[in-house]
């Protein structure tokens, strides 16, 4: 097996490029031009690195004739703030998939494994699964539902098979600042005193390393179809995870749960359905929260110095 990785740079993407190369794939990197964090990527034997942004990939060749079997699509525009609901922005985002797709294709791939998101369901009662009705509510969720059903069509048209993994929440190292596990964790570790709401959501939260077993698992087990959710499968208050959390960083720190009001638009529920991903690959998660939150301090504390 080899494989291509679009959006590697992210705590998903990277913790997909150190299982590959344990599994010994061979894997091609697509860099988006310019950026600070393409350094994270080290170069070995099994990974080699190119520039090639997003607006890149429609003409995007590699000069030789090299040929792969798995493109892993993560790269995407405006993940976070505002730019989730600028509307141009994330419709670009849903070509690019489609031109990924087709870069796949030239490339030789037979399988295309994309990124999806917990925002396509909107707000859900009860564990998300494949077969939930999507009521995405902003900009991203929209046009990753759009990606995700456009990309379908047209992988079937070139006879890839085509894997959507929905991701729910996932941290680790390289999680992004602003996330709620890596924020906190900052602030606790640099002794800053963090806010939250009530904290009463029920939230499922999965270790970087074990998406990245499931995402090579979807990839390599040529019978794996459709859309997956990708959680553990075993959600936790989210006031649960802050104390986790707190207890690794610092356990006589201070935390402000209840100080913030919920959002309008909170979401309370939210819990994958990992059944068919078990079913059809095998995966069970295999780290518990403690012991992913020790893994990922200790990755915070190494880079802060």
């Amino acid at each position: 097996m080899k494989a291509v990785v679009t959006g590697a740079t992210g705590a998903v993407g990277m913790a997909l490029l150190a299982e590959l190369s344990e599994q010994g794939v061979e894997t091609l990197v697509l860099c988006r031009k310019g950026s600070r964090r393409n350094d994270r990527i080290k170069e070995s034997r099994y990974i080699k690195k190119v520039e090639c942004s997003l607006d890149e990939l429609e003409s995007f060749a590699l000069g030789t004739n090299e040929k792969y079997d798995v493109f892993y699509h993560f790269a995407w525009e405006g993940t976070t703030g505002s730019s989730r609901n600028d509307m141009p922005l994330q419709n670009r985002n849903v070509k690019y998939a489609l031109d990924a797709l087709a870069l796949a294709a030239r490339l030789g791939c037979n399988t295309f494994v994309g990124a999806g998101s917990q925002a396509e369901y909107g707000r859900v009662e009860g564990k998300l699964t494949p077969e939930t009705p999507a009521f995405p509510e902003n900009g991203y969720g929209i046009a990753k539902l759009c990606a995700g059903s456009m990309c379908r069509v047209s992988a079937e048209a070139l006879g890839i098979r085509f894997v959507w993994a929905r991701i729910l929440s996932v941290y680790g190292p390289y999680d992004t600042e602003n996330s709620m596990v890596m924020s906190t964790l900052k602030k606790i570790i640099n002794r800053e005193r963090p806010s939250f709401t009530a904290g009463e959501q029920i939230w499922d939260y999965l270790y970087s390393a074990d998406a990245a077993r499931a995402l090579y698992l979807l990839g390599a087990t040529e019978t794996a179809k459709g859309i997956y959710c990708l959680g553990s499968g075993k959600p936790r208050p989210l006031k649960d995870y802050i104390i986790a959390i707190r207890n690794e960083a610092d356990a006589e720190a201070e935390i402000g749960l209840g100080e913030i009001p919920y959002a309008p638009n909170q979401v309370m529920y939210l819990c994958a359905d990992i059944s068919k991903l078990t079913t059809d690959t095998g995966f069970v998660p295999k780290t518990d929260f403690a012991d992913g939150i020790k893994k990922t301090a200790e990755w915070y504390k190494a880079e802060k110095n």
